[in-house]
């Protein structure tokens, strides 16, 4: 037990790495990263599509590692950018009626990871979601809730890739 407890500690000394609560080992020089608006070239006609993304980036990063957001890519140690790439709204299942009973929302992100530092991204892939709903109920509600899900699930996706990495 003695053997195993001095080895732990002859690794935590010497390690780079430091491990946060989340789960997530987080190299010790990465401190700050910057998510910029990713542009919505979509056309889906959601004003906010953008900003639900964002904003669920940006709640993964900070309640999930021990990153700061910075406001600028000069001053952080990692930049995640993309684009909005594709939004469609299209029945999903017909009901006995001939009409839609279930709508899918599927939007598609590019986006890419890098350390500032470095002139390759970690990383640089499309990521795809989807949200269902009922366009008899409520229908630009049901389109609004379903589009938040995709989104939510695109940024999951990205951070999943970004800190499984480290």
């Amino acid at each position: 037990m003695k053997a195993i407890f001095l080895v732990l500690m002859m690794m935590s000394a010497t390690s780079c790495i430091r491990y946060s609560f989340s789960g997530v080992a987080i190299p010790d020089n990465v401190n700050t990263i910057y998510i910029p608006f990713f542009q919505d070239q979509s056309g889906s006609g959601l004003a906010d599509l953008s900003d639900r993304l964002n904003e669920a980036l940006i709640n993964r990063f900070v309640n999930q590692t021990r990153l700061r957001i910075t406001n600028n890519a000069d001053d952080a140690d990692i930049v995640m950018e993309g684009v909005i790439t594709a939004y469609r709204n299209v029945p999903f299942s017909i009901g006995g009626n001939e009409q839609a009973s279930l709508n899918r929302v599927t939007v598609s992100v590019r986006g890419s990871f890098k350390y500032r530092t470095d002139e390759r991204p970690v990383w640089n892939k499309s990521f795809n979601g989807n949200g269902d709903f009922d366009p008899s109920v409520n229908p630009i509600d049901g389109e609004i809730s379903a589009s938040g899900v995709a989104m939510d699930q695109i940024a999951q996706g990205m951070f999943n890739d970004s800190v499984g990495r480290w």
